[in-house]
Protein backbone atom coordinates (compact mmCIF):
# COMPACT_ATOMS: atom_id res chain seq x y z
CA UNK A 1 0.00 0.00 0.00
CA UNK A 2 1.41 3.56 -0.84
CA UNK A 3 1.79 6.20 1.29
CA UNK A 4 -0.94 8.51 0.22
CA UNK A 5 -1.23 12.27 1.13
CA UNK A 6 -4.90 13.45 0.87
CA UNK A 7 -5.44 17.58 0.00
CA UNK A 8 -8.03 19.36 1.16
CA UNK A 9 -8.43 23.28 0.59
CA UNK A 10 -10.50 25.48 2.68
CA UNK A 11 -12.49 28.37 2.80
CA UNK A 12 -14.70 29.31 5.87
CA UNK A 13 -15.77 25.91 6.32
CA UNK A 14 -15.65 25.89 10.17
CA UNK A 15 -18.85 23.76 10.50
CA UNK A 16 -17.85 20.94 8.74
CA UNK A 17 -14.45 20.40 10.03
CA UNK A 18 -15.63 18.24 12.97
CA UNK A 19 -17.31 15.64 10.61
CA UNK A 20 -15.03 16.08 8.15
CA UNK A 21 -11.89 15.05 10.09
CA UNK A 22 -14.00 12.36 11.74
CA UNK A 23 -15.11 10.79 8.43
CA UNK A 24 -11.85 11.09 6.83
CA UNK A 25 -9.87 9.14 9.52
CA UNK A 26 -12.56 6.65 9.79
CA UNK A 27 -11.58 5.49 6.27
CA UNK A 28 -8.31 5.67 6.93
CA UNK A 29 -8.15 3.24 10.43
CA UNK A 30 -10.91 1.37 8.22
CA UNK A 31 -8.72 0.28 5.29
CA UNK A 32 -5.30 0.63 6.90
CA UNK A 33 -4.46 3.56 5.09
CA UNK A 34 -0.67 5.20 5.67
CA UNK A 35 -1.57 9.05 5.34
CA UNK A 36 -0.51 12.29 5.67
CA UNK A 37 -3.99 14.78 5.03
CA UNK A 38 -2.75 18.04 4.15
CA UNK A 39 -5.82 20.48 5.50
CA UNK A 40 -5.09 23.83 3.53
CA UNK A 41 -6.78 27.08 4.87
CA UNK A 42 -7.23 29.45 2.09
CA UNK A 43 -7.28 32.34 4.23
CA UNK A 44 -11.04 31.74 6.19
CA UNK A 45 -12.12 34.98 8.39
CA UNK A 46 -13.84 32.36 10.25
CA UNK A 47 -12.86 29.59 13.52
CA UNK A 48 -11.47 27.21 10.86
CA UNK A 49 -8.30 28.03 11.61
CA UNK A 50 -8.98 27.27 15.41
CA UNK A 51 -10.25 24.27 14.49
CA UNK A 52 -7.63 22.95 12.39
CA UNK A 53 -4.41 23.80 14.87
CA UNK A 54 -6.85 21.87 17.73
CA UNK A 55 -7.44 18.64 15.08
CA UNK A 56 -3.45 18.60 14.57
CA UNK A 57 -2.40 18.88 17.84
CA UNK A 58 -3.72 15.41 18.85
CA UNK A 59 -3.51 14.00 15.45
CA UNK A 60 0.65 13.56 14.11
CA UNK A 61 -1.20 12.24 10.20
CA UNK A 62 -2.67 15.98 10.28
CA UNK A 63 -0.45 18.89 8.32
CA UNK A 64 -2.56 22.68 8.96
CA UNK A 65 -1.26 24.97 5.88
CA UNK A 66 -2.32 28.32 6.79
CA UNK A 67 -1.80 31.06 3.61
CA UNK A 68 -1.93 34.36 4.45
CA UNK A 69 -4.89 35.37 2.78
CA UNK A 70 -7.84 34.29 0.44
CA UNK A 71 -5.54 33.20 -3.01
CA UNK A 72 -8.59 30.75 -4.24
CA UNK A 73 -9.13 26.97 -4.72
CA UNK A 74 -6.24 26.29 -6.96
CA UNK A 75 -3.57 28.25 -5.17
CA UNK A 76 -4.63 26.41 -1.79
CA UNK A 77 -4.37 23.13 -4.00
CA UNK A 78 -1.16 23.82 -5.10
CA UNK A 79 0.25 24.75 -1.89
CA UNK A 80 -0.90 21.25 -0.88
CA UNK A 81 0.40 19.45 -3.50
CA UNK A 82 3.74 20.99 -3.19
CA UNK A 83 3.95 20.07 0.42
CA UNK A 84 2.73 16.46 0.00
CA UNK A 85 5.19 13.75 0.71
CA UNK A 86 3.08 10.69 -0.31
CA UNK A 87 3.48 8.16 -3.07
CA UNK A 88 -0.22 9.13 -3.82
CA UNK A 89 -2.18 12.49 -3.63
CA UNK A 90 -6.01 12.76 -3.32
CA UNK A 91 -7.82 16.08 -3.67
CA UNK A 92 -11.09 16.46 -2.36
CA UNK A 93 -13.36 19.28 -1.01
CA UNK A 94 -13.57 20.38 2.58
CA UNK A 95 -17.61 20.80 2.70
CA UNK A 96 -18.30 17.25 2.69
CA UNK A 97 -20.07 17.04 -0.53
CA UNK A 98 -17.06 14.88 -1.84
CA UNK A 99 -17.46 11.42 -0.06
CA UNK A 100 -14.14 10.14 1.75
CA UNK A 101 -15.32 6.54 1.74
CA UNK A 102 -14.76 6.50 -1.83
CA UNK A 103 -10.89 7.13 -1.17
CA UNK A 104 -10.23 2.96 -1.18
CA UNK A 105 -11.78 2.84 -4.73
CA UNK A 106 -9.93 5.97 -6.41
CA UNK A 107 -6.52 4.03 -4.70
CA UNK A 108 -7.58 0.83 -6.47
CA UNK A 109 -7.92 2.72 -9.90
CA UNK A 110 -4.19 3.82 -9.16
CA UNK A 111 -3.42 0.14 -8.28
CA UNK A 112 -4.38 -0.89 -11.33
CA UNK A 113 -1.88 1.13 -13.07
CA UNK A 114 -3.63 4.30 -14.30
CA UNK A 115 -1.61 7.98 -13.24
CA UNK A 116 -4.93 9.07 -12.71
CA UNK A 117 -8.17 8.75 -11.46
CA UNK A 118 -10.81 11.09 -11.49
CA UNK A 119 -14.08 11.37 -9.51
CA UNK A 120 -17.69 11.71 -11.70
CA UNK A 121 -20.20 13.14 -9.57
CA UNK A 122 -23.08 10.96 -11.99
CA UNK A 123 -25.82 11.98 -9.22
CA UNK A 124 -24.58 15.41 -8.57
CA UNK A 125 -26.92 16.69 -5.77
CA UNK A 126 -27.07 20.32 -6.97
CA UNK A 127 -29.15 23.28 -7.48
CA UNK A 128 -30.24 22.39 -11.58
CA UNK A 129 -30.32 25.94 -13.28
CA UNK A 130 -27.43 27.02 -11.17
CA UNK A 131 -24.98 24.43 -10.94
CA UNK A 132 -25.63 21.35 -12.71
CA UNK A 133 -26.48 22.26 -16.65
CA UNK A 134 -23.99 25.15 -16.60
CA UNK A 135 -21.31 22.60 -15.64
CA UNK A 136 -22.60 19.89 -18.11
CA UNK A 137 -21.99 22.68 -20.68
CA UNK A 138 -18.22 23.24 -19.66
CA UNK A 139 -17.59 19.87 -19.59
CA UNK A 140 -18.62 19.01 -22.71
CA UNK A 141 -16.79 22.37 -24.18
CA UNK A 142 -14.00 21.35 -22.17
CA UNK A 143 -13.41 18.11 -23.40
CA UNK A 144 -14.07 18.80 -26.97
CA UNK A 145 -11.30 21.63 -26.34
CA UNK A 146 -8.86 19.55 -24.97
CA UNK A 147 -9.50 16.37 -26.45
CA UNK A 148 -9.45 14.31 -22.86
CA UNK A 149 -13.10 13.00 -23.19
CA UNK A 150 -14.11 13.47 -19.17
CA UNK A 151 -18.28 13.73 -17.54
CA UNK A 152 -16.97 15.77 -14.82
CA UNK A 153 -14.29 18.03 -14.80
CA UNK A 154 -15.02 20.02 -12.00
CA UNK A 155 -15.12 17.49 -9.54
CA UNK A 156 -12.46 17.55 -6.75
CA UNK A 157 -12.31 13.96 -5.61
CA UNK A 158 -8.89 12.80 -7.76
CA UNK A 159 -5.87 10.61 -7.48
CA UNK A 160 -2.53 10.74 -9.14
CA UNK A 161 0.53 9.57 -8.45
CA UNK A 162 3.01 11.83 -7.04
CA UNK A 163 5.22 12.42 -9.87
CA UNK A 164 2.45 13.53 -12.35
CA UNK A 165 0.92 15.95 -9.60
CA UNK A 166 4.40 17.33 -9.19
CA UNK A 167 4.74 17.99 -12.68
CA UNK A 168 1.83 20.31 -12.99
CA UNK A 169 1.70 23.69 -12.63
CA UNK A 170 -1.30 25.18 -11.33
CA UNK A 171 -2.09 28.76 -11.88
CA UNK A 172 -5.35 30.97 -12.32
CA UNK A 173 -8.24 28.89 -11.49
CA UNK A 174 -6.70 25.47 -13.35
CA UNK A 175 -7.48 23.00 -10.64
CA UNK A 176 -10.64 21.97 -12.82
CA UNK A 177 -8.54 21.20 -15.86
CA UNK A 178 -5.85 19.22 -14.09
CA UNK A 179 -6.72 16.05 -16.19
CA UNK A 180 -6.16 17.49 -19.41
CA UNK A 181 -3.13 19.39 -18.12
CA UNK A 182 -1.88 15.86 -16.77
CA UNK A 183 -2.56 14.10 -20.13
CA UNK A 184 -0.87 16.68 -21.38
CA UNK A 185 2.69 15.27 -19.98
CA UNK A 186 1.11 11.28 -20.84
CA UNK A 187 -0.52 10.41 -18.13
CA UNK A 188 -2.91 7.33 -18.20
CA UNK A 189 -6.15 8.25 -16.45
CA UNK A 190 -9.35 6.67 -15.73
CA UNK A 191 -12.35 8.15 -14.85
CA UNK A 192 -14.83 6.59 -12.46
CA UNK A 193 -18.52 7.32 -10.72
CA UNK A 194 -18.24 8.68 -7.02
CA UNK A 195 -20.91 9.18 -5.14
CA UNK A 196 -21.74 12.98 -4.24
CA UNK A 197 -23.56 14.24 -1.08
CA UNK A 198 -25.71 17.57 -1.00
CA UNK A 199 -24.11 20.38 0.96
CA UNK A 200 -25.87 20.44 4.91
CA UNK A 201 -23.56 22.54 6.59
CA UNK A 202 -21.79 26.37 5.67
CA UNK A 203 -22.16 28.41 2.48
CA UNK A 204 -21.52 26.92 -1.36
CA UNK A 205 -18.73 29.46 -3.07
CA UNK A 206 -19.20 28.80 -6.25
CA UNK A 207 -22.02 30.89 -8.47
CA UNK A 208 -22.74 31.55 -11.97
CA UNK A 209 -20.22 33.70 -12.80
CA UNK A 210 -17.79 30.96 -11.87
CA UNK A 211 -18.84 29.58 -15.52
CA UNK A 212 -17.48 32.50 -17.72
CA UNK A 213 -14.32 32.05 -15.78
CA UNK A 214 -13.80 28.26 -16.87
CA UNK A 215 -14.48 29.86 -20.54
CA UNK A 216 -11.34 32.34 -19.91
CA UNK A 217 -9.44 29.56 -18.68
CA UNK A 218 -10.34 27.13 -21.26
CA UNK A 219 -8.58 29.63 -24.04
CA UNK A 220 -5.52 29.45 -21.67
CA UNK A 221 -5.35 25.56 -20.86
CA UNK A 222 -6.03 25.51 -24.97
CA UNK A 223 -2.91 27.34 -26.13
CA UNK A 224 -1.07 25.56 -23.50
CA UNK A 225 -1.58 22.51 -24.29
CA UNK A 226 -1.40 22.95 -28.57
CA UNK A 227 0.79 25.41 -28.88
CA UNK A 228 3.19 26.75 -25.75
CA UNK A 229 6.15 25.12 -27.47
CA UNK A 230 5.16 26.25 -30.86
CA UNK A 231 3.57 29.67 -30.68
CA UNK A 232 3.92 30.77 -34.53
CA UNK A 233 1.91 27.45 -35.45
CA UNK A 234 -0.95 29.33 -34.41
CA UNK A 235 -0.06 33.56 -35.06
CA UNK A 236 1.59 32.09 -38.17
CA UNK A 237 -1.78 30.45 -39.78
CA UNK A 238 -3.70 33.25 -38.65
CA UNK A 239 -1.02 35.78 -39.88
CA UNK A 240 -1.04 33.77 -43.25
CA UNK A 241 -4.74 33.77 -43.45
CA UNK A 242 -5.28 37.38 -42.94
CA UNK A 243 -1.83 37.96 -45.83
CA UNK A 244 -3.39 35.56 -48.18
CA UNK A 245 -6.92 37.36 -48.28
CA UNK A 246 -5.66 40.82 -48.35
CA UNK A 247 -3.24 39.78 -50.65
CA UNK A 248 -5.99 37.80 -53.15
CA UNK A 249 -8.26 41.22 -52.51
CA UNK A 250 -5.08 43.64 -53.82
CA UNK A 251 -4.56 41.46 -56.47
CA UNK A 252 -8.61 41.43 -57.85
CA UNK A 253 -7.91 45.57 -57.49
CA UNK A 254 -5.54 45.82 -58.90
CA UNK A 255 -6.44 43.88 -62.30
CA UNK A 256 -10.40 45.82 -62.28
CA UNK A 257 -7.64 48.78 -62.38
CA UNK A 258 -5.79 47.95 -64.86
CA UNK A 259 -7.79 45.91 -67.56
CA UNK A 260 -11.56 46.94 -66.31
CA UNK A 261 -10.93 50.82 -65.67
CA UNK A 262 -12.86 50.11 -62.49
CA UNK A 263 -11.37 53.17 -59.96
CA UNK A 264 -9.52 51.77 -56.61
CA UNK A 265 -8.98 55.08 -54.50
CA UNK A 266 -12.19 55.35 -53.70
CA UNK A 267 -13.06 51.34 -52.89
CA UNK A 268 -13.67 50.70 -49.18
CA UNK A 269 -11.86 47.07 -50.89
CA UNK A 270 -8.53 48.61 -51.22
CA UNK A 271 -8.27 49.77 -47.26
CA UNK A 272 -9.74 46.44 -46.12
CA UNK A 273 -6.97 44.90 -48.11
CA UNK A 274 -4.03 46.75 -46.86
CA UNK A 275 -5.59 46.17 -43.37
CA UNK A 276 -5.69 42.56 -43.78
CA UNK A 277 -2.06 42.45 -45.27
CA UNK A 278 -0.71 44.66 -42.29
CA UNK A 279 -2.88 42.05 -39.95
CA UNK A 280 -1.16 39.62 -40.98
CA UNK A 281 2.78 40.67 -40.98
CA UNK A 282 2.05 41.92 -37.22
CA UNK A 283 0.52 37.96 -36.53
CA UNK A 284 3.90 36.62 -38.17
CA UNK A 285 5.55 39.40 -35.81
CA UNK A 286 3.75 38.06 -32.83
CA UNK A 287 4.56 34.27 -33.50
CA UNK A 288 8.19 35.19 -33.82
CA UNK A 289 8.52 36.61 -30.62
CA UNK A 290 6.68 34.31 -28.88
CA UNK A 291 9.16 31.62 -30.53
CA UNK A 292 11.76 33.76 -29.02
CA UNK A 293 10.05 33.93 -25.52
CA UNK A 294 9.05 30.12 -25.49
CA UNK A 295 13.14 29.83 -26.70
CA UNK A 296 13.98 31.83 -23.48
CA UNK A 297 11.88 29.88 -20.78
CA UNK A 298 12.53 26.59 -21.94
CA UNK A 299 16.37 26.85 -22.07
CA UNK A 300 16.85 28.97 -18.95
CA UNK A 301 15.21 26.91 -16.73
CA UNK A 302 16.57 23.86 -18.78
CA UNK A 303 12.97 22.85 -18.51
CA UNK A 304 12.63 19.87 -20.85
CA UNK A 305 9.78 19.61 -23.99
CA UNK A 306 8.94 15.81 -22.85
CA UNK A 307 8.61 13.69 -19.58
CA UNK A 308 9.63 10.24 -18.92
CA UNK A 309 7.51 7.87 -17.81
CA UNK A 310 10.31 5.13 -16.98
CA UNK A 311 14.05 3.85 -17.99
CA UNK A 312 14.81 0.13 -18.17
CA UNK A 313 18.37 -0.66 -18.05
CA UNK A 314 18.90 -3.35 -20.97
CA UNK A 315 22.68 -3.46 -20.19
CA UNK A 316 25.39 -3.43 -22.60
CA UNK A 317 24.41 -4.86 -25.78
CA UNK A 318 27.53 -6.15 -27.97
CA UNK A 319 27.63 -6.62 -31.48
CA UNK A 320 28.65 -10.10 -32.38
Amino acid sequence: MPYVSIIIPLYNEEENISDLYSEVTSVLDKNNIDAEVILVDDGSKDKTVEKLKAIAAGDSRIVVAELRRNFGQTAAMACGIELAKGDVIITLDGDLQNDPAEIPRMLEGIAEGYDLVAGWRKDRQDAMLSRKIPSMLANKLISKATKVQLHDYGCTLKAMKSEVAKNIKLYGEMHRFIPALAAEVGASIKEIPVNHRARTKGVSKYGISRTFRVILDLITVKFYLGYSTRPLHLFGMAGLGCGVVGGLTLALIIFQRIFLSIPAGSRPLLALSVLLILVGVQFLCFGLLAEMLVRTYHESQSKKVYTVRAVTNCGDIKSA
